[in-house]
């Protein structure tokens, strides 16, 4: 540790992916021992994932080989879990890769491809779920004047101080995606999403065809954060972000400003009731015919509402985005 001061961007990716980051330190419980993302709050979560698979694997024209690629793989249950869901002719046929910077997690399914980087001129499904939130971003701060600055921050406590003017692309990408009024109240911030409409761009050319799929907590144009959004995660507690390395370091996502033409935005909530994933509670009558039946639909119930709940992970936002030359409808009926 030193007392040198950094912008956000460079400091949060050295605490996050330097050596013995946060997100890469070897042995370390993985992004689950932190905080409970939609995967670990319920299996019907990936069983959507097998039917939206399915879906795009119907309009690809059923190929010999389909694609199922998780970007911010974590330690691989995402991706074990939809190949567990899946029809075994589709699971069969399936080429999952995982993406993710920490090491291969010992016991994986050895169907699931380990990779640094999104594989290139494939078709199918690439879903990064919780992905762009751990892209760092710099963050910028208007000062006394109205000025928007960098913030800078020193490593080893979270102590912050503006830096300098925002300039050049950044500043141009604040004026269009998150404009801080010149002049305008001190204390204002923002994060700059440039880094993040980059990589979901690269992200998305891997495709040859089939549809692209980011899940995060984010916000639009019209309702951005006035204060931003940047905070810290460690074993369930949102905590103080410290970029020392033991924390997740973390901020929502504009994800209007990655959205690519033909892109549409919609609340989990929405997307997950598209794929058939309903809290509906089972007719009364089951209990009496069929108690197992019922215990089981009501169980169910339960996590579908906690994956669609407003307040919680139902406003998680879905960026889907087709792909290549014979891109998919989307998701269910409503798709764009």
């Amino acid at each position: 540790m030193t007392d040198e001061w950094q912008g956000w961007r460079e400091a949060a990716e050295q605490a996050l992916y330097g050596p013995d980051g946060f997100y890469v330190r070897p042995g370390g419980p993985g992004p689950s021992g932190h905080f409970r993302t939609s995967v670990h709050a319920s299996a019907l979560f990936a069983g959507a994932v097998a039917r939206l698979l399915g879906d795009i694997d119907e309009s690809l024209g059923r190929p010999r080989e389909l694609a199922l690629v998780d970007v911010g793989a974590g330690r691989g249950e995402l991706l074990s879990a939809v190949l567990a869901a899946a029809p075994r002719e589709l699971s069969a046929r399936v080429r999952a890769y995982a993406v993710e910077r920490a090491p291969r997690p010992p016991g994986l399914d050895h169907r699931i491809e380990w990779r640094a980087e999104p594989p290139s001129g494939v078709a199918g499904l690439l879903f990064a779920n919780e992905w762009l939130d751990n892209v760092p971003v710099d963050v910028a701060e208007t000062d006394a004047a109205g000025v928007a600055r960098y913030v800078l921050v020193r490593r080893e406590d979270g102590e912050e101080r503006l830096g300098d003017p925002v300039t050049g692309p950044d500043a141009d990408w604040l004026a269009r995606w998150w404009p801080l009024a010149p002049g305008g109240e001190p204390g204002l911030r923002a994060e700059i999403g440039r880094p993040r409409d980059a990589v979901w761009a690269a992200a998305v050319a891997t495709l040859d065809a089939g549809l692209a799929v980011a899940v995060d907590y984010a916000h639009e144009r019209t309702a951005r954060p006035s204060f931003g959004t940047l905070t810290g995660f460690r074993a369930g507690r949102e905590v103080r972000p410290v970029p020392d390395g033991t924390c997740d370091i973390t901020s929502h996502v504009a994800l209007d400003a990655c959205a690519l033409p033909g892109a549409e935005l919609l609340p989990q909530r929405e997307a997950l009731h598209r794929l058939g994933v309903t809290a509906a509670r089972p007719p009364l009558a089951l209990a009496s015919t069929d108690p197992a039946a019922y215990v089981r639909a009501l169980s169910g119930a339960g996590e579908a509402a906690e994956l669609t709940a407003r307040g919680c992970l139902g406003d998680f936002t879905w960026l889907t985005q087709p792909a290549g030359s014979s891109p998919p409808d989307g998701i269910g009926p409503s798709g764009a």
